[in-house]
């Protein structure tokens, strides 16, 4: 079992996943920095200087000027504005996964069809696969 598990490991397929995995946690990473940092401070100042990482709805009767003064003091909060930054950043992979998907397809090309046909040995015409006779010669064929 140990050998097959070597094999398995060392076709390449572990280590691709294994490096996919590492660059998709960095490019994740980079994605939420852009959009914490350079995406939705434009956004938030556009709209009347909101800070969405400090857009909450306190649960709690008291009142707490961020998310961090709710947390420490472990009131219940609706965290709205970091859901919001989460699905942009989930917006943002899920469309760069879509292009490099796109990409990749078109680098591998479409792949041909199955044959439907074949040549007679005979007379050379193309028949149906399952054939057993030639309809041009009417020799008699080898099932596919």
């Amino acid at each position: 079992m140990l050998s097959e598990f070597k094999q398995f490991a060392i076709k390449g397929n572990v280590i691709d996943l294994a490096v996919g995995f590492v660059v998709g946690a960095a490019f994740g990473k980079i994605v939420t920095s852009f959009t914490n940092d350079i995406l939705m401070p434009p956004i938030g100042l556009a709209l009347g200087a909101v800070d969405f990482a400090n857009l909450f709805i306190n649960l709690s009767s008291k009142h707490y000027p961020t998310i961090a003064a709710a947390k420490a003091a472990g009131a219940p909060t609706l965290n709205l504005g970091l859901f919001i930054n989460t699905i942009i950043d989930f917006v943002i992979i899920a469309f760069a996964v879509f292009l490099l998907v796109k990409w990749v397809n078109h680098l591998v090309g479409e792949k041909p069809a199955p044959p439907t046909t074949k040549q007679c040995p005979y007379c050379l015409s193309a028949i149906a696969l399952g054939a057993t006779r030639c309809p041009q010669c009417t020799s008699e064929l080898k099932a596919a």
